[in-house]
């Protein structure tokens, strides 16, 4: 697996679907939401549940076999502080700075918003990593989301 074409694909795929207003799929189970992207022989989809606590798994498909996976949890952590409204608008511009300054999606980002400080913290690379989003109002954490994800093999 050429780890730099897939990371290049997955900021790629990121940019082109929840945070650039990605084109919404039907849904692939009962109750989720999908968005989904493709280029060549690569195909990324997003699949989740719930709105603002939510859950969902990102994944990627190489000539029609998985090769990666991404599982997340987020939540308003305090609802006097941020709705989901501003949490998502918060991220989206946190996040499509990352990926057109930094062409990355892992490494960390922290980023000054209107409606909160937003930072990201992770650990490991494409191939195998974890972490944790989050957006602090008042200096209060109003808003947590935990990752994980990597390669996957047969």
């Amino acid at each position: 697996m050429n780890l730099a074409a897939l990371n290049g694909f997955v900021v790629e795929a990121k940019a082109n679907t929840y945070v650039g207003g990605g084109r919404r799929l039907d849904a692939c189970r009962s109750g989720s939401h999908d968005i989904g992207y493709a280029r060549g022989e690569w195909r990324y989809l997003d699949s989740y549940f719930g709105g603002t606590d939510f859950a969902g798994q990102e994944v990627v498909w190489l000539g029609g076999e998985p090769v990666w996976v991404m599982n997340y949890f987020g939540r308003i952590v305090e609802p006097t502080l941020i709705d989901g409204e501003k949490a998502g608008a918060v991220i989206k511009a946190a996040l499509s700075t990352m990926y057109a300054e930094y062409g990355r999606f892992l490494g960390g980002m922290e980023f000054e918003h209107a409606f909160g400080f937003y930072a990201d913290h992770s650990t490991g690379d494409c191939d195998h990593f974890s972490g944790r989003e989050m957006i602090i109002v008042a200096e209060r954490r109003a808003y947590e989301l935990d990752y994980r994800g990597g390669l996957i093999r047969p």
